[in-house]
């Protein structure tokens, strides 16, 4: 069998999360991007801010849904990235003494660089063995954060960091950071979209559903798996770099176990597998733990409440729970 053809077939055991270019799907997208784009016209400065941690929360979800929805390898470390990119980004700036595009390019790098290795150590392992892996290898650089003070800072964190200008723009504002943060969402959401619908994410969703079928056929899973490891932590560095320039102070807790379960509860609930999914779930994530807390005491456990709530009716995601529904209702299928 030719390489071609093993593609083909490749592509045809994985069967697609989304189909491609409907015009519903478009039309979903487009006005999205409209209400998005219009957000700061009609919010105030709480809304714009919630929302601006729902875009790097969004990031974040869509970078650990590469593994768990297409690659099928759950993670409760994926926050690691995020908190190392950030911890990077505040030390070469606050105590390095570098510009914002230095540690920014220095945080990116070293934290992909990091990624590479722990998908070396985690991939060694599948299923509960990789979750357990991953969730380990976080504790390690949650544990270093708060004990290595004299890096660190400890339990104190690390502040006086400020946000940078791009292209000379001045991001302090509300409404500019929020305008950053979301060209940064878009050029994400665009790039991990073209990822996981290309060939190799044909081949991804192959050692996903069929790895010994796909091994037959003459693809490295492993190697499939790793790339995939690597590109999630290239990502979650930048809801890193987002998270500490919206924040200005960077702590241990960023690389908690807290973090990671909740990016995770995000693209579980929203649905995995889909692009849209972590984005919804993200969102709920976000807007229980920064609105629903101020009303209710035990958010956490609204949160819980919510994801039964979920996981008993809409086992797949809220997206494709909803999109299911709405094939019901309007005789597109059952």
């Amino acid at each position: 069998m030719s390489k071609v053809e093993a593609t083909d077939t490749a592509a045809a055991a994985a069967a697609p999360v989304e189909k491609r270019n409907t015009p519903l799907r478009l039309a979903v997208y487009a006005v999205s991007g409209a209400l998005l784009l219009a957000l700061p016209l009609f919010s105030g400065d709480f809304y714009i801010n919630l929302a601006s941690q729902i875009l790097i929360a969004a990031i974040f979800a869509l970078s650990l849904n590469l593994l768990v929805g297409y690659g099928g390898l759950s993670s409760l470390g994926h926050a690691s990235f995020l908190g190392l990119s950030a911890y990077f980004a505040a030390w070469f700036f606050t105590r390095g003494g570098m510009d914002h595009t230095s540690s920014a390019l220095i945080a990116l790098f070293g934290t992909t660089v990091v990624a590479g290795l722990f998908g070396l150590i985690a991939l060694r392992a599948s299923g509960l063995g990789f979750l357990m892996i991953t969730l380990a290898l976080s504790q390690v650089l949650w544990g270093v954060a708060f004990r290595w003070s004299s890096v660190t800072n400890g339990d104190n964190g690390l502040s006086g960091l400020t946000r940078p200008m791009p292209f000379g723009l001045d991001i302090n504002g509300a409404d500019s950071f929020y305008w950053f943060s979301l060209v940064i969402f878009a050029v994400s959401f665009v790039l991990m979209a073209v990822f996981t619908e290309s060939a190799f994410g044909s081949a991804l969703r192959g050692t996903r559903d069929q790895p010994r079928r796909m091994a037959a056929l003459g693809f490295d899973v492993w190697l499939i798996r790793w790339i995939t490891f690597v590109y999630a932590g290239f990502w979650g560095a930048v809801a890193g770099l987002l998270y500490v320039y919206y924040h200005k102070y960077i702590h241990p807790t960023s690389l908690s176990i807290t973090a990671s379960a909740e990016g995770l509860l995000a693209v579980i609930a929203g649905g995995s597998g889909t692009l849209g999914g972590p984005v919804v779930g993200a969102a709920l994530v976000m807007i229980l733990k920064n609105y629903a807390s101020a009303y209710v005491e035990r958010w956490n456990m609204l949160l819980g409440l919510v994801f039964l709530f979920i996981v008993i009716f809409m086992p797949e995601g809220l997206v494709p729970g909803t999109k299911r529904l709405w094939k019901r209702f309007t005789g597109g299928g059952k």
